[in-house]
């Protein structure tokens, strides 16, 4: 019996081991599961990102005082103080600008014209936060509207769409008195991807000379809207360098000429050849 008993207890002992192994074996194996059933779960979250907003289509603005066609400012302000405008004040050229120009026609005892033109510009970069250029200038498309049917003193007011002035523009003409004289005025609001276009004309009669019409003004205001949208664009333009410009044409002229077969020196007969023949 005594002899027994250490082999017993070596038996016993023995038999344990397994079990504890296929307990070790067991709760890691769930320990791993749970790490990468928790590492699965923190993927998506870790991943995911808000979608990006649309790039804004210009980077630019055009000189706001060369957006109006010298021949469209002379049309509309035949007698301006200055032709090349009055720059208005902006701390980013980029992203703001603007020019008027002013100037009365006098026309002795038949009286004067006062004619007086506007246009500014504002530019709307792409937000993550704020969304894209283009949504941001079409806001701000509704407020000009909205602000200039607001006008202090305005009477008459019609408003309506204008088409081909960028991707949206609205009119807004509208009668308007001030120092003594009636005024006429006409706004268009324009947008062209992500810049808003606002321009202003507007026109009176002095010392008995007539008002000008609605009709006259509300013209002279989209030639200036077209003008300016059309700045915008080119403001932004890449244009290719033409064949001149990097001396390509020069260089084909040489190859090509380069590549012409030279006329061979034709062989005179010597004076020697001659005494042999």
């Amino acid at each position: 019996m005594h002899r027994s008993a250490p082999r017993l207890t070596r038996i016993l002992a023995c038999a344990a081991v397994p079990v504890m192994l296929v307990v070790a074996g067991c709760s890691s194996d769930s320990g791993d599961k749970k790490e990468a059933g928790s590492s699965a779960s923190a993927t998506p979250d870790a991943t995911k990102s808000e979608p990006a907003v649309e790039a804004a289509k210009f980077a630019e603005l055009p000189d706001p005082c060369s957006s109006v066609e010298a021949k469209t400012v002379r049309s509309l302000v035949p007698s301006a103080k200055s032709g090349n405008g009055t720059r208005s004040k902006s701390s980013d050229a980029s992203v703001r600008g603007g020019c008027s120009w002013n100037g009365l026609a006098d026309k002795g005892v038949k009286g004067s014209q006062y004619r007086w033109l506007d246009v500014g510009f504002t530019r709307f970069a792409s937000d993550q936060t704020l969304g894209s250029g283009a949504a941001r200038a079409g806001d701000e498309f509704d407020k000009q509207v909205k602000k200039t049917e607001a006008a202090d003193g305005a009477k008459n007011i019609a408003t309506g769409p204008v088409s081909g002035i960028g991707d949206q523009a609205t009119k807004i003409a509208y009668d308007q008195s001030k120092t003594d004289e009636d005024f006429r005025f006409a706004t268009i609001v324009a947008r062209t991807g992500n810049v808003v276009v606002v321009v202003n004309y507007n026109g009176a009669g002095y010392a008995g000379s007539k008002t000008p019409d609605a009709e006259t003004i509300l013209k002279g205001a989209t030639m200036a809207a077209k003008d300016a949208v059309a700045a915008v664009a080119d403001a932004n333009a890449k244009t290719d360098p033409s064949p001149k410009a990097t001396g390509k044409a020069t260089d084909k002229a040489s190859d090509d000429s380069s590549k012409k077969p030279s006329k061979k020196p034709s062989k005179k007969p010597s004076s020697s050849a001659k005494a042999k023949s």
